[in-house]
């Protein structure tokens, strides 16, 4: 009976920085750090460098993939592998840094079918001086609230309504109650809302016809 000896198994390997490579590059890497003559060192790492492009030889080439290339064999060595760069090398502290949090909206708008990029438009609109700019804009903005409120609620809207929301929203600051000027006609809208869909449902009858069984 052959007893065997010696086997390795991954459970009693070390663990490995960069799975995607594999056991072999991660020991061509170690092998590298060992190395204590620097032009030997410098070499082996080269080497290294253009058989991990080639595994994407159409990226091998791009200066910005040769970056991310040398920046992985450095993660890979645990940053102990002193060669010449040919490009700044990422600090461990930098890529163990946690990102900033991201801010998210808290606020929750009292119209949230108009969401938040109108209430950010009329803060806008209210810094501006008064006058033939401010008032397209502001006509602008109470144009797409009154889209906004049609897509998500009836198919009709009064443009008080709309000049209402938008009063509410400014502080009292945009006021279009008493300007006389109307919006666009709520049915166009809805017509440009239905032309799309026709479109959309047009394509996809089309689709269904050329499409042939297949037994």
């Amino acid at each position: 009976m052959n007893t065997v000896e010696n086997l390795e198994y991954n459970t009693e390997r070390p663990q490995l920085i960069i799975p995607e490579y594999g056991r072999h590059f991660q020991k061509m890497v170690d092998h590298a750090v060992s190395i204590s003559d620097r032009e030997e060192r410098n070499k082996v790492a080269q080497a290294i460098i253009s058989v991990m492009g080639n595994l994407q030889p159409h990226l091998r080439d791009v200066p910005d993939f040769q970056h991310k290339l040398w920046d992985q064999l450095f993660i890979m060595s645990d940053f102990n592998l002193d060669v010449d760069s040919l490009f700044p090398i990422t600090s461990k502290e930098v890529l163990q840094q946690r990102p900033e949090p991201l801010e998210y909206p808290q606020n929750h708008p009292k119209y949230r079918f108009y969401g938040n990029n109108i209430k950010r438009m009329v803060d806008v609109a209210v810094k501006w001086e008064k006058g033939d700019m401010r008032s397209g804009l502001e006509y602008a903005i109470a144009n797409h609230m009154k889209k906004c409120y049609l897509t998500w609620n009836k198919d009709s809207v009064e443009d008080s309504v709309i000049f209402g929301h938008l009063k509410e929203l400014s502080d009292g600051q945009i006021d279009l109650s008493s300007d006389g000027e109307n919006l666009t006609e709520s049915g166009q809208f809805l017509k440009n809302r239905q032309s799309k869909s026709n479109r959309s449902g047009g394509n996809n009858q089309k689709g269904k016809r050329g499409r042939k069984k297949r037994y």
